[in-house]
């Protein structure tokens, strides 16, 4: 039986077909001064394959496009039409620990945004997090040689 499976891998067909790219969501960021503009921004991104729904925000220059389409795609689509464009690089900015540290905080950022920072400190069971804390008043167990 082992023969035949072997000589059966040779003999089927494989299908060239793509797959079905995943239902997302991509979030632009865009200067667009006037309806002319938003107009052109909206009909470029419409008219990509697997759009589903076009956002544009205008006042804070923010296009949200949901769909089975690519980033990357999406993003070259705008940029055709002449305006600068990039990823969305802001984010709620009550989910974010510590807004306020620098980088983190944009004055360019819309109203209760700040910028998106993978991470502004090292994580709580960092070592050195570990070391600071064996000396701290607040614990209450740090040393017990005073």
């Amino acid at each position: 039986m082992g023969a035949l499976d072997y000589l059966s891998n040779f003999c089927t067909l494989t299908s060239t077909r793509s797959r079905r790219k995943p239902m997302q969501t991509v979030e632009i960021k865009v200067k667009m001064d006037c309806d002319g503009c938003e107009r052109r921004v909206k009909n470029a991104v419409t008219s990509l394959k697997g759009v589903k729904t076009v956002e544009v925000n205008r006042k804070q220059s923010r296009v949200v496009v949901s769909g089975y389409v690519d980033g990357n795609k999406v993003l070259k689509r705008v940029k055709s039409t002449g305006k600068r464009a990039e990823f969305w690089p802001y984010i709620p900015q009550h989910l974010v620990h510590y807004p306020y540290v620098s980088g983190v905080y944009d004055k360019k950022a819309p109203a209760g945004y700040v910028r998106n920072v993978v991470q502004a400190f090292p994580p709580a069971n960092a070592p050195q997090d570990n070391i600071i804390s064996l000396f701290s008043d607040d614990n209450v167990n740090a040393c017990s040689i005073m």
